[in-house]
């Protein structure tokens, strides 16, 4: 059992007559970047809570490398970092002083912590930037600096809450590039995101929805074996109206609108593939095509959900 570093069985949360978390089940192996995938309220952050035993299960047992986390919270809080949404950083501080800090707060002191802070400010391209007041930074890199923060101790795993929310692209490109830094060197990551594109970076995803995990497995097992049903990309003019009428056809499992073009999920490709076109362009829509396509993660989660 050595090999995982997090395992979670039948893991419940109730607060009064409302369950935040019903009896989720998962394991999170030694030196993967996990996925924790749900819309706001499903559950993530009362599952991370548990984990960290700051909140006690209702039911269920969970370990986090090998502690309790009822019996033996503080065990694991000295080997975990922790970075919440809110980033958790003093905004009167100076970014050096936010590391001294934290890094304090850790029990590093000394020439450990002048080391762990010189890397730090190297991996997060702070270089230059230590005398400057975090309020002063731009989101990108004060998510940088409380990843840095998180990590000062040297954990053996990351918690990481809805880290990307709230920042740029760019910047969220750059933070999964310091996590796959990171997950190369040995730390197992925990992230839970509502981005699908992200989820798409994880070794191992897991889909929550109203408390319950509804799919779990990689990316790639997930689109292959968790659809209900298949995909037809349709490219035509005018989108938004076709969505409408398509819709309003009451014959496919889902339609919907990425960008400019529709994924329409059905049960039988071949008879709507050529029927489509015809329906559509019966209403003066013009079609470019319609092709099957393998499911994206966001299909996948909007079918599971849609069945659960």
């Amino acid at each position: 059992m050595d090999e995982y570093a997090v395992i979670a069985s039948g893991l419940t949360k109730k607060f009064g007559d409302f369950t935040a978390v019903d009896s989720v089940s998962f394991r999170i192996r030694r030196g993967e970047i996990f996925g924790f995938l749900g819309p706001n309220g499903a559950g993530k952050t009362t599952t991370i809570r548990m984990l960290l035993g700051l909140l006690r299960p209702t039911s269920g047992t969970a370990t986090v490398l090998g502690y309790d986390v009822v019996r033996q919270a503080e065990a694991i809080r000295r080997r975990i970092g922790y970075m919440s949404q809110r980033f958790s950083l003093y905004q009167d501080l100076t970014v050096s002083e936010n590391l001294e800090f934290y890094g304090r707060t850790y029990g590093v002191r000394g020439e450990r912590l002048r080391e762990r802070k010189a890397f730090v400010i190297r991996m997060a391209g702070l270089e230059g930037r230590e005398r400057e007041l975090t309020r002063n930074l731009s989101g990108g890199w004060k998510q940088r600096l409380a990843l840095g923060a998180a990590i000062l101790h040297e954990p053996e795993m990351l918690f990481l809450d809805e880290p990307t929310a709230g920042v740029d692209p760019i910047s969220r490109r750059a933070f999964w590039d310091l996590l796959y830094e990171l997950a190369a060197g040995g730390t197992t990551i925990f992230v839970t995101t509502h981005y699908m594109d992200e989820a798409e970076h994880c070794h191992t995803l897991a889909f929550i929805y109203g408390g319950r995990i509804v799919a779990q497995g990689s990316p790639d097992e997930i689109k292959k074996t968790q659809m209900q049903g298949q995909v037809l990309e349709v490219d035509c003019a005018d989108p938004e109206r076709a969505v409408r009428l398509l819709r309003q056809a009451g014959q496919f499992d889902e339609v919907a609108l990425y960008g400019s073009l529709i994924h329409v999920v059905t049960q039988d490709v071949e008879a709507h593939r050529r029927e489509i076109p015809e329906r559509l362009e019966r209403e003066g829509i013009a079609v470019h095509s319609v092709d099957w396509i393998v499911p994206s993660l966001e299909d996948v989660f909007i079918s599971r959900v849609r069945n659960a």
